[in-house]
């Protein structure tokens, strides 16, 4: 039997039912083809979950009879992800793995070598559709807790103060680098335990400039190299995520 999921992102205390929106409801019984008593899993991406079952399948507005709640662990540690906009559709990806790896923050940037340029509106609807694609991957992968995603601001306003974390790191294709693994090592030694929280910062198509990098390293930042070969911005983005989820989740 498929193993459904539903996001409802607004279930009161104590709900004896879920009231899906139009959108979720669609997405559940048309394109999934939930029927009626078919299990359903529901998640409010803030680590609650319902096992339900649902008991109307209406393509508007589907209920879910809740039969027991089920409160998910609490993260031992905290991942954030702030992006460089790369070109095309690339975005889209790395919030779909990052969300499937555990982050529980995206932020996007605007840096000086970034191709993509949006207007305020434009970059609302962006916001929007990432969220989206994060709920899509959550209910693929089984993910109660959906990252924050926040509005789309300059490198500089980032750096001038960013958010609280014990590691940060930055990708870097420049000179002075130290390994992923060193920078953690270095981290426990100094402080007697892992990072329970860090940042990774990744440049667009053509990396950060050097302007942009001294900014980085002044704001606290480690300069970290990934290997020898150049990787793309999303392969960066998901390849340090992974490491560092398995690392401080150990």
């Amino acid at each position: 039997m498929p193993d459904f999921r539903a996001y409802a992102p607004d279930v009161p205390a104590g709900a004896a039912e879920i009231r899906l929106g139009a959108d979720e409801s669609h997405h559940l019984v048309t394109v999934n083809r939930c029927g009626r008593g078919d299990p359903v899993t529901a998640f409010d991406g803030h680590g609650q979950e319902w096992l339900t079952e649902c008991v109307d399948p209406a393509k508007a507005a589907t209920v879910l009879r809740v039969k027991a709640a089920r409160p998910a662990a609490t993260r031992a540690f905290s991942l954030t992800l702030a992006q460089a906009l790369p070109k095309g559709a690339t975005m889209d990806d790395i919030v779909r793995q990052a969300t499937e790896v555990g982050a529980a923050r995206l932020i996007p940037l605007l840096s000086e070598r970034t191709q993509v340029h949006l207007d305020a509106d434009r970059a609302d609807k962006k916001i929007e559709k990432w969220r989206t694609t994060a709920i899509e991957a959550a209910k693929q992968c089984g993910n109660p807790w959906l990252p924050a995603i926040s509005p789309l601001q300059s490198l500089a306003t980032f750096l001038a103060a960013p958010p609280e974390n014990e590691l940060r790191l930055i990708a870097s294709l420049h000179a002075g680098t130290t390994t992923l693994k060193t920078a953690l090592a270095t981290y426990a030694r100094k402080h007697g335990h892992a990072p329970r929280s860090a940042l990774w910062l990744v440049g667009p198509e053509g990396d950060f400039s050097p302007a942009e990098m001294t900014a980085a390293l002044t704001a606290g930042f480690v300069p970290v190299t990934l290997g020898p070969l150049v990787l793309r911005s999303d392969t960066a983005a998901l390849y340090a995520l992974s490491i560092l989820s398995h690392e401080l989740g150990g």
